[in-house]
């Protein structure tokens, strides 16, 4: 497995990648995505097997908070789960994150995706207090807006 920033020639697979992740991740447009590869490339890793697109994950510093990198979206494809992809991708953003000083990466996820959940806290995350508890996880109401409740997943950076 080769780990790649996010290129204009990958787009069509990560898009194809993405439409995979239904209903708890929602494929962009191409435009999104081309300005991903040019202006953020360095927190969108992809994961290739061969010239397959294994995984990626879409994050992005904030400029509120440079501290915090923001992991919208993570996606591994289905023949390549349980091998280290979600593992490999998370790492190479965090390894980003730390060579600019940041201090955690931040995510979330709807309150009923069990495996996403399983996943963040098999790689460190941990699920931050929020203002109710859903069958054991603590989920932020409207976090996203009206309607869009989540849990909360931090990793705290070195």
């Amino acid at each position: 497995m080769k780990i790649t920033p996010l290129r204009q020639e990958l787009i069509p697979q990560v898009i194809a990648l993405m439409e995979l992740g239904e209903p708890y991740i929602r494929a962009r447009t191409y435009s999104d995505y081309w300005g991903y590869a040019t202006l953020f490339a360095s927190t969108c890793p992809v994961a290739l097997v061969g010239d397959d697109v294994a995984g990626a994950v879409m994050a992005f510093r904030s400029q509120e908070d440079p501290r915090d990198i923001y992991v919208q979206d993570v996606m591994t494809h289905p023949d390549y789960r349980q091998q280290g992809v979600s593992k490999a991708l998370i790492a190479a953003v965090r390894d980003q994150a730390i060579s600019w000083g940041c201090s955690r990466l931040y995510l979330t996820s709807e309150p009923d995706n069990i495996a996403a959940q399983a996943t963040w806290q098999a790689l460190g995350f941990v699920n931050v207090p929020g203002d109710r508890d859903v069958d054991g996880v603590s989920v932020t109401s409207n976090y996203k807006g009206p309607g869009k409740d989540r849990a909360v997943y931090q990793l705290d950076l070195p």
